[in-house]
């Protein structure tokens, strides 16, 4: 598979590529150039176990940070580019993020944000394909902030009818939190498996959440949505 030398990748050919468990990756953040990964072990979060411990049940409920979806999409994925602390680069090229930014106009591509005192703290964002997101990259700068934002994922796509959570490479953050590792033909097989319309995109989850809670918590909802504790 070959993007063009310049300019987004077209949206046809990456929901192309991650329908068949491909994705692209750059060098750095103004490598104009890419390379489309397939991973032999794949992390995936299944959506029946996300593990929710207690004291991230109670920063849930207590509603520590506002959470909203698509409301700053390219400021979420521009943190995520960001330089780390540790002086890594990042894989995310300015390339990649046109191409994402494209993908969340058309509907494709959706962030979740934490925000508190109306700075933006965390977040994470990704691609909806049929009915699998693939998460790209998370942030954080206060502390359980892309925590949250991952535990309203999780519950948004319980409501909306998704069937697979996919997180590329396994880390100890995310193992933490329920991820596992499959071989990638099995991955391959569960995303075949997740074809299909999914009953609500994203947006439209966060939206029947909010009118679900009403004036109450809608971080009391999630929090009781999870019942595993560590």
């Amino acid at each position: 598979m070959h993007a063009p030398a310049q300019g987004p990748i077209p949206s046809e050919m990456l929901l192309h590529a991650y329908r068949n468990g491909i994705f692209p990756m750059a060098d750095g953040r103004d490598d104009a150039e890419l390379f489309w990964v397939e991973p032999r072990q794949r992390a995936i979060i299944p959506l029946d176990g996300f593990r929710c411990t207690r004291s991230l049940r109670k920063v849930l409920r207590r509603d520590r940070f506002e959470v909203t979806c698509n409301r700053a999409f390219g400021d979420v994925l521009r943190a995520c580019a960001a330089p780390r602390d540790d002086g890594g680069g990042t894989w995310i090229s300015r390339r990649i993020e046109s191409s994402f930014l494209a993908l969340n106009r058309e509907g494709h591509a959706h962030s979740i944000e934490c925000w508190r005192d109306g700075a933006l703290v965390g977040g994470l964002y990704g691609l909806a394909v049929d009915r699998a997101f693939c998460g790209e990259s998370m942030f954080s700068r206060a502390d359980n902030a892309s925590k949250v934002a991952l535990a309203w994922l999780v519950a948004l796509m319980q409501r909306a009818g998704f069937a697979l959570l996919d997180c590329q490479f396994m880390t100890e953050h995310l193992a933490s939190l329920g991820a596992v590792e499959i071989p990638q033909a099995h991955y391959r097989a569960l995303l075949e498996s997740a074809r299909g319309r999914p009953g609500l995109a994203l947006p439209e989850a966060y939206a029947a959440l909010l009118a679900e809670a009403g004036s109450s918590s809608p971080g009391k909802l999630i929090a009781q949505s999870f019942t595993q504790t560590s």
